[in-house]
């Protein structure tokens, strides 16, 4: 798929960017994935773009864009639209260039971005239920404060901004089989496909992933009508709408885009933390999905995961963990029933405290109505070792006479 538009950014408005960025921003690493690697059979790196000091690649694309507006620019403020990563890009960026900088997010950005938005000196607006609301808010600001637009995406300073991540990536390895770019509005891969393909002559293939529930750029790739959703775990690639600068850079550079579900998302971010001790939020979660689903179509592959960001909402970081330590029995509930009985907990108790198992929460239930009078459930949330652990202690209890089930999966 190929598109000859002459407005396209080149290499050499990247290379010009990474000229002017380089020395005020970070230069992430490029790190091996050991336990990722080992865990799907392929050699995967990761570019830590959540180091950064808002933790999020946004900052390059910002930085680059507001060094390219003119001193009556700067003079009268800018505005941005964001879901929280291009905010805190904007807002970190325009304070160490004295610019006034005015902040429209959707009502439903997580509060830790917001707080960050606003600690970093700007001022925040929250409008609408959607990106969209919020950007077509933020035109009707910028028109009546006669203050610049900071596009999070469909730009081609943005653009260049984040095509700088690729020469990093490039200058550090000088192949990989695949590069996996999460999508939102599409800033981010059109930057690094326009570099990778303008360097790698061993023709890299650039992958793009979206949420399932925001597949904008996924649908007129392939010319599909997929609905789209009002919430996402990746609350930085819901992006309902695509971009036409991006659209054009992806149909010229990005090989494929693929779709990732929710809850694979979700165990994503559970296996980044547990298996490299990475926190990242959900768009940067979404570049493992593909490996994930297809493990044999990247076998012994070199792969490059773009960690996107690490702004995750630490309510929903608990709830993640939590989740997966449950579905991989490392936090285990039995549901013990019996007679309302004294000393019946006691004995419960006595069987855990010889097998020397933690307990971390009791539930003592005697008014649900579908129990019998004089009945109750008792559930005990327990540290485990694995779906084999607890399997041998619902063994145990039911072989001590005990009515028991496991209530937090399908044992």
């Amino acid at each position: 798929m190929t598109n000859n538009n002459d407005t396209l950014v080149s290499l050499k408005d990247i290379d010009d960017a990474n000229a002017l960025i380089k020395d005020q921003i970070l230069r992430t690493p490029t790190i091996h994935a050991f336990s990722l690697s080992k865990k799907y059979g392929c050699n995967i790196f990761l570019k830590l773009e959540n180091l950064q000091a808002t933790n999020s690649f946004k900052v390059r694309g910002a930085l680059n864009k507001l060094l390219s507006l003119s001193d009556e620019e700067k003079s009268n403020g800018v505005v941005a639209c964001s879901a929280g990563n291009h905010a805190q890009g904007v807002a970190y960026h325009a304070k160490s260039l004295g610019i006034k900088a005015t902040i429209i997010m959707p009502k439903a950005t997580p509060l830790k971005k917001v707080s960050n938005t606003e600690q970093y000196g700007a001022t925040v607006i929250l409008y609408g239920d959607t990106f969209n609301d919020a950007y077509l808010h933020s035109l009707e600001f910028a028109k009546k404060e006669q203050a610049t637009l900071i596009h999070p995406f469909d730009d081609e300073h943005i653009i260049a901004g984040q095509g700088t991540i690729a020469l990093e990536i490039l200058e550090d390895h000088d192949h990989f089989d695949n590069i996996i770019v999460p999508i939102g509005g599409g800033g981010l891969i059109s930057g690094i496909s326009t570099a990778v393909k303008s360097l790698d002559k061993q023709k890299t293939t650039i992958t793009g992933v979206q949420s399932v529930n925001f597949p904008a750029h996924y649908n007129y790739f392939y010319g599909t009508n997929l609905p789209t959703e009002k919430n996402s775990i990746a609350e930085g690639i819901a992006v309902k709408s695509k971009g036409e600068l991006t659209k054009a850079h992806i149909l010229e550079y990005v090989d494929e885009i693929k779709l990732a579900e929710e809850e694979l998302i979700e165990q994503a971010i559970y296996d980044f933390c547990n298996e490299e001790k990475l926190v990242v939020e959900g768009a940067a979660a979404a570049s493992l999905v593909q490996i994930m689903k297809e493990p044999e179509a990247f076998k012994d592959k070199k792969v490059c995961l773009i960690i996107c960001g690490g702004n995750i909402d630490q309510s929903l970081l608990t709830t993640v963990l939590t989740r997966g330590m449950m579905n991989n029995y490392l936090y285990t509930t039995l549901r013990f029933e019996s007679d309302d009985r004294p000393g019946f907990l006691n004995s419960i108790s006595s069987v855990l405290s010889d097998e020397n198992i933690n307990i971390v929460e009791v539930k003592h239930n005697r008014l649900f109505k579908t129990l019998p009078i004089k009945k109750a459930h008792i559930d005990i949330t327990l540290e485990t070792r694995g779906k084999t652990h607890a399997q041998e202690l619902l063994s145990l209890f039911s072989g001590k006479g005990f009515k028991v089930k496991v209530i937090n999966s399908g044992l």
